[in-house]
């Protein structure tokens, strides 16, 4: 299985969007780190990392739309405590 989200395997994974979230943080300090660099290549640094940022939104919006789905329809997940999955097999 997944070695880092929450599974019937891995009960002490995380979710997905927490993932993103941290590693959303860890690029923005990176950012931070190079934004007064006005070198071309730090400039196209971060103008890719910008982007990465956009696309890691976008992951975790929908990551967070799942979770909401699937607390709707099927209740708080029980995975962390060994229970089954909501949805597909174990």
């Amino acid at each position: 299985m997944t070695r880092f989200l929450i599974s019937d395997a891995n009960p002490g994974g995380r979710k997905l969007e927490d993932i993103l979230l941290d590693l959303r943080s860890d690029v923005l300090k990176r950012c931070t780190k190079i934004a007064e660099d006005h070198r071309p290549e730090a400039l196209h640094v971060l103008a890719n990392n910008v982007k990465v940022l956009e696309h890691l939104t976008a992951a975790i919006e929908l990551a967070q739309d799942s979770t909401v789905l699937l607390d709707r329809a099927f209740g708080p997940s029980e995975a962390q405590d060994g229970g089954a999955p909501r949805i597909g097999v174990a």
